[in-house]
Order: C-alpha cells, then sequence, then structure tokens
C-alpha cells in the first residue's frame, strides 16, 4: 500500500464530488490534495473519465511538479495547483471545474457582484475575476501563468484567500479552494449557486446593485471568525 494512501483516498472522494454535484461532464475538472508535512500533492491524473478513476490512479507530485509516485501523467493544470499551495500557505485542497454558470461568468469576464444574503454568508467580496492573459503567458507556461494570473488579482485586489476561497480565470473558469479537497469542492458548488444567482437576478432586473455593507457583514459574520453564532459550534 503507498505511503501517501490516505492522500490519495481523500482526494479520490474529492474528485468524485465533481460529478455527483453536476460541476463537470466527462473528464473535465480536477481536485488536489496536500500534505504539507511530506511536501507532496495528489491530483486526478490527466484525462481520465470518472467512471474509471480509482484511489490507485491519484498522482503524487512535490511542488515543483516533479512526479513521486504514479504511472500517469498528472492533471495538465497540476502547476495551477501548486502555484497555489506555494503561495496560499494554509489551504489544504484546490479544485477547478468547468461548471455551467461560472463559466459563463468567466466567459464574460465579469466578477461576481455580491447580490444577497446567501452571497455574503459565504464571502464579503465580489467573486473576483482575472485579467486576460497576454499571448506572452498563453504561448509560454500557460498553467504556471494561469496561477499568477490568481495571485495577481488577489494581490491587486488585497483579498484574502482565506476568506474569499474562489475566484474566476477569465475566458477559462472557476478555481477554489480550502481546508482540505473537500472543501474545495463544496466552495466550487456554493459558486455555482452564486454565478447562477446573479445570473437570474441580473435577467429579472439589469438594474440590481450589490446589497449594503451592514447586510454583507452581518451574514458573513455571523458564520465566520470569532464572534460567529450560526450552527451548532464545536
Amino acid at each position: 500500500m503507498s505511503i501517501y494512501q490516505s492522500l490519495k483516498e481523500q482526494v479520490y472522494e474529492a474528485n468524485m464530488e465533481i460529478p455527483r454535484q453536476k460541476l463537470a461532464i466527462y473528464t473535465f475538472g480536477n481536485v488536489s490534495g496536500i500534505d504539507r508535512k511530506a511536501g507532496v500533492v495528489g491530483i486526478k491524473p490527466s484525462g481520465v473519465p470518472y467512471d474509471n478513476l480509482k484511489p490507485s490512479d491519484i498522482v503524487i507530485v512535490d511542488l515543483d511538479n516533479q512526479l513521486v509516485e504514479g504511472n500517469m501523467r498528472p492533471s495538465s493544470d497540476t502547476k495551477t495547483h501548486t502555484l497555489l499551495y506555494k503561495h496560499f500557505e494554509h489551504i489544504g485542497g484546490v479544485c477547478h471545474t468547468h461548471s455551467t454558470y461560472a463559466v459563463a461568468w468567466a466567459q464574460a469576464m465579469r466578477p461576481i457582484p455580491n447580490m444577497g444574503t446567501t452571497h455574503a454568508d459565504h464571502l464579503v467580496a465580489a467573486v473576483p475575476v482575472t485579467d486576460v492573459m497576454t499571448d506572452e503567458m498563453i504561448t509560454g507556461d500557460y498553467e504556471l501563468e494561469t496561477g499568477n494570473q490568481i495571485l495577481n488579482i488577489f494581490n491587486e485586489l488585497n483579498l484574502s484567500p482565506e476568506e474569499v476561497e474562489m475566484v474566476l480565470v477569465a475566458c477559462h473558469g472557476p478555481f477554489t479552494w480550502g481546508k482540505d479537497p473537500a472543501k474545495a469542492v463544496y466552495n466550487a458548488t456554493v459558486l455555482e449557486e452564486l454565478a447562477k444567482m446573479a445570473h437570474l437576478t441580473l435577467t429579472i432586473n439589469p438594474n440590481t446593485t450589490t446589497i449594503k455593507q451592514t447586510l454583507i457583514d452581518k451574514h458573513y459574520f455571523r458564520k465566520h471568525g470569532k464572534n460567529a453564532y450560526y450552527g451548532q459550534g464545536c
């Protein structure tokens, strides 16, 4: 049995949640998880249908994208994942999907505005969207530059990756992350719902604006932070 069996099982289960939540079809999408003590990342192999995926198929790489264990090539998005792990030091899982509404916002190159309390329950900001890549980025180290575009927008907007666990890559699609692979997929599922709600809201009333900050703060901080009171606690 692999010494990384626990990580492989965790990453496998998170990947299988993608088709269960209808966040991607066929071979689209991927989830990874990191063992920071071991310095390795487990990620879905490239181009393998979810119906055929097994825990033993999960590929293990190091943070320099070198193969550590596995018989298949890792996801083509691996360099994006590892760059996020290097710079977002408190995250434990990353998810990339091709969910319909989130991709539509990414293709429209528009951030998803915070127009209601469902959005505010999960983040205080709009869901950010990156800049469009230059030709040099696209023809260069594309997947690495995808990660750089995410880092750039978070730096530009002074966003915390612990408070905003999702982003849209312009013309491409969503990336989400969390404390572990399961939370990364949870955030991908939430993002798809937020994208759908925002689209429907603006279809019904194109003049809808963001909700006021006091209502955003109320909903966010009753679920997050030291004074949170939503749920049953520990």
